[in-house]
């Protein structure tokens, strides 16, 4: 059965118009950040061979980045560099949404030995429940796992997007407990597959940590999430 509803649910009804407004207002405002320049696959390191995958949304094309050496692919494979031989491949796109991916990835060719993925702030923006995001993170992870051969899954936790600057009150604490919702869900997803772990990505209240966007990772963010995962994957391994 559902549980009780949430206090943000019930208010978003009054608050409607409030949060309309609010929402076109960032929109038209927004700084519109391309995505890096750099090649998105390569080979590097040296080591035993890993074939590595990363794939989402505007977050894991490394949005906030001027190259893709700064952003999230660039930064991890030098991590992994010092311990394997990368093979790897970026598959992310601004807007992506886990629908997307499914789709993206489902013509893909090849097979890979790790995947990072990024998704969930557009599953939030386009009002996607948690029962529909549960649901569509555990198909990509049969993907992963069953058609792409993948045994060793990083899930970066859905953002908390209370904490964009870019966002104004109180849409910024709608859109936080909804995407909290969300990262508990993904938890449970992650929890059910043994390949896979979930990453909560806790970063501190630093403004060197945000684009100038106030809504990507910087540079700075960008290198403290590649540790994390470069970290869990070398515990996986």
């Amino acid at each position: 059965m559902p549980g009780p509803i949430a206090a943000d649910q019930i208010l978003r009804v009054p608050l409607l118009p409030l949060l309309a407004a609010q929402g076109l207002s960032v929109r038209r405002n927004a700084q519109l950040l391309p995505e890096p320049t750099g090649p998105r696959e390569g080979r590097e390191g040296r080591g035993p061979r890993l074939r590595l995958l990363i794939a989402g949304d505007s977050s894991a094309a490394g949005v906030g980045a001027g190259t893709q050496k700064q952003a999230l692919s660039g930064q991890l494979v030098r991590q992994l560099g010092k311990h394997y031989t990368v093979e790897w491949r970026l598959e992310a796109t601004t807007g992506h949404t886990t629908r997307d991916t499914i789709e993206r990835l489902q013509n893909i060719e090849g097979r890979y030995d790790v995947a990072v993925t990024a998704l969930g702030v557009n599953d939030v923006t386009r009002a996607v429940t948690k029962a529909q995001f549960v649901h569509r993170q555990t198909r990509l992870l049969k993907l992963l796992t069953e058609t792409l051969g993948i045994r060793r899954i990083v899930l970066t936790g859905v953002p908390q997007m209370h904490r964009f600057p870019a966002l104004p009150q109180p849409l910024a604490w709608v859109l936080g407990r909804q995407a909290g919702r969300l990262d508990h869900g993904l938890q449970q997803v992650a929890a059910s597959f043994t390949q896979a772990r979930h990453l909560s990505l806790d970063l501190p209240d630093d403004p060197a940590l945000a684009a100038p966007d106030g809504y990507h990772p910087s540079p700075k963010a960008y290198a403290i999430w590649a540790e994390e995962v470069a970290q869990i994957i070398r515990d996986q391994g």
